[in-house]
């Protein structure tokens, strides 16, 4: 007993009698006994609860069976940024990998790349638009601020699918992809098509040589089915946000003030986003850091360890934040999937783009174990852990 407690119980033994004095600690013994019985049963309840949270982001029975890409014709390379600002493709591709980007021209929009994407997903998975329950576009940047999905739901004939649309920029298709994956393992829907699509080049401030170089425009698709083959499927994931690093990738509404003519002249704001905005230097320590940790923390609830992945496949950004990453997890240069070249980061399109071209070209192939990543703003990030079938 320590000597706070020994003083205490001499208090009550002098104030309120012995016999009562017994009466009353052992009343205080069996209260403190409770309350540390509850506190070790509340630990265990968290670690239950931690454990069935880990369980939870494990298998989910649903797999990919179909994927497909679009991009604009309309190239702009490198060369082509250096005649109007001060750069060149010696400055830009080895800190970037990137060599060229797709961008749309006024004409176009970005249903039209998203439409064509999710047909050629569709044809690959043989599955008629008809029996998609459910249609989730990832896209910060639609061409109606409503939303993009329900016009690509009507273009693609799925009479039978709720969509809609998922804004997290970067990680964007990687939420949507175990988003999907949590509809098709409940049974709520058999088959998905999910969908990442970006329009940067709308966003762009093309006087910023630190932020023009980056980024292009397109769009990427794949087909779920709810699946009951342990072997295939979303074998493990996880995701997570914090919004402390906003300030370092945003594009911020900053409406015009306009005075309304009522009586009071109530002052608004109206129709106006600025360009977007990126400290690289954070992105990339942010990145470098949080993704090698979260690929480890989705292999660790698929049960597996980087042993057993075949290949990376992280969101395009940056040549050296793959390189980065792979290091760190110990992954050969060669296993890292990546178009960043052609494409540069088209944000939430950049994975689905890049697996598609994987998977036309031979290189993914049966049984193999794709380990997938999303970062961005937000600030976000997660990862998926994928045996492709």
């Amino acid at each position: 007993m320590n000597l706070p407690l020994l003083l205490f119980n001499c208090f009550v033994i002098l104030f309120v009698g012995k016999t009562n004095a017994f009466r009353f600690l052992s009343t205080i013994d069996k209260r403190t006994s409770r309350s540390e019985s509850t506190f070790r049963n509340s630990k265990s309840s968290v670690t239950m609860s931690r454990a069935n949270a880990a369980q939870g982001k494990s298998f989910l029975n649903a797999r990919i069976i179909g994927s497909g890409a679009n991009t604009p014709p309309n190239t702009l390379s490198n060369d082509d940024l250096a005649t109007f600002m001060d750069t060149s493709d010696e400055w830009i591709f080895p800190r970037t990998g990137i060599r060229r980007r797709h961008i749309l021209e006024p004409n176009q929009s970005l249903v039209d790349l998203e439409v064509e994407a999710a047909k050629q997903a569709l044809e690959q998975s043989g599955i008629s638009p008809d029996k998609l329950g459910i249609i989730i576009v990832c896209t910060s940047t639609p061409d109606e601020m409503f939303g993009d999905a329900g016009a690509v739901a009507l273009r693609i004939g799925a009479s039978n699918a709720v969509a809609y649309d998922l804004t997290a920029a970067c990680s964007g298709f990687l939420f949507g992809l175990v988003t999907a994956g949590q509809f098709l393992n409940s049974g709520s829907y058999s088959h998905a098509l999910v969908i990442g699509g970006d329009a940067l080049s709308r966003w762009t401030n093309w006087n910023d040589r630190n932020t023009a170089i980056l980024f292009g425009d397109g769009a990427g698709a794949i087909v779920m089915e709810a699946c009951e083959n342990n072997e295939s499927g979303i074998l493990g994931f996880a995701m997570h946000t914090d919004g402390n690093g906003r300030e370092h990738l945003s594009m911020k509404y900053s409406g015009e003030e306009v005075t309304l003519k009522s009586s009071k002249g109530h002052k608004i704001t109206s129709q106006k986003y600025d360009f977007m905005y990126m400290t690289g230097s954070e992105i990339y320590k942010f990145a470098t850091t949080v993704v090698p940790d979260v690929i480890n923390e989705a292999l660790q609830n698929a049960g597996m360890t980087i042993a057993d992945v075949d290949f990376l496949l992280l969101h395009q950004a940056n040549i050296r934040i793959m390189d980065s990453v792979a290091k760190k997890l110990k992954l050969p240069l060669d296993k890292i999937l990546q178009n960043l070249d052609e494409h540069g980061n088209t944000s939430a399109a950049s994975i689905p783009i890049a697996l598609e071209q994987a998977v036309r070209e031979g290189k993914v192939k049966k049984g193999d174990v794709i380990a997938c990543a999303g970062f961005g703003a937000g600030l976000s990030w997660g990862a998926a852990i994928i045996r492709w079938e």
